[in-house]
């Protein structure tokens, strides 16, 4: 087991930590006492204090003490952060950055000697358990840091590997995600409820249909348009629906919608350093 016996670090308490945390001691990969953590706000470490009973420090005892430190603080005080853990930086310990928009070269840069950095896009489902994260390596990570990554993301949900590159793109396509499955969402309860159908049930067969759909996906491993094939039959009600979709442009919507949304990210990543 890669985190086997590894202490680990959160510098920043917030909602993913929390997640986070609640993946690693839910999949047993390790112990309470092994966890710490550090945030601006006491009463934010003491409630995670109490709820899972691990430890609190600051910053600088965190980063000295753990074998692993997470980065989950808000991009405007990242280098703040860095400036003050620089120090204990060393090439036995890893660090993994959940830092929106920022790159494994500028976190490096403010370490005096190698220290392995990975980099991370996670997005808001990790809080149901149900994340889908991006990890990314720096010049200076081995596959051991990869695997301590991938190992700690999984326990939130997927987790895959992609070059650094490609992390505007990942922003764009899962970052951003949750927001258009929860408009489309919003659009196909709407439907319904003109149509006649109550609000609440509306809300649970849009739900139960998207989250099916998604697990035929995973679990089949079939492509997408073989499964909308499935159900498509020949003048019938779906490809009527779908003529509808097709007529308003929806999947060249989606395409734009991903672009969109990497290049905001990559303008904002150029405006961070």
């Amino acid at each position: 087991m890669p985190l086997r016996e590894k202490k680990i670090g959160f510098l920043g308490g917030g909602a993913m930590a929390e997640a986070l945390i609640t993946g690693l001691l839910g999949a047993g990969l390790v112990e309470p006492p092994s966890v710490y953590v550090s945030d601006i706000n006491d009463a934010r470490q003491e409630y995670l204090k109490q709820k899972f009973g691990i430890q609190t420090a600051d910053n600088c005892t965190v980063a000295g003490t753990a074998d692993i430190v997470i980065l989950a603080v808000k991009p405007q005080v990242i280098s703040g952060l860095l400036t003050e853990i620089a120090p204990h930086g060393r090439p036995e310990l890893t660090v993994i950055s959940i830092v929106a928009g920022i790159s494994t070269g500028f976190i490096e840069s403010f370490f005096e000697g190698p220290v392995p950095v990975v980099r991370v896009m996670p997005n808001t489902p990790c809080l149901v358990g149900q994340g889908a994260s991006a990890v990314c390596s720096g010049q200076f990570s081995s596959k051991s840091n990869m695997e301590k990554a991938l190992a700690i993301f999984k326990a939130t949900g997927q987790a895959v590997v992609v070059a650094e590159s490609m992390m505007d793109c990942v922003t764009g396509l899962s970052g951003s995600g949750p927001a258009y499955m929860f408009m489309i969402m919003e659009g196909f309860i709407d439907g319904a409820v003109r149509l006649g159908l109550s609000r609440d049930v509306a809300r649970v067969l849009t739900v139960q249909t998207m989250l099916g759909s998604a697990k035929m996906v995973l679990e089949t491993g079939e492509h997408p348009s073989k499964l909308k094939d499935m159900v498509t039959t020949p003048g019938g009600t779906t490809i009527a629906g779908l003529y509808a979709l097709e007529e308003g442009a929806l999947r060249s919507l989606l395409m734009k919608a991903v672009a969109e949304a990497a290049d905001r990210s990559s303008k904002l990543s150029a405006g961070q350093k």
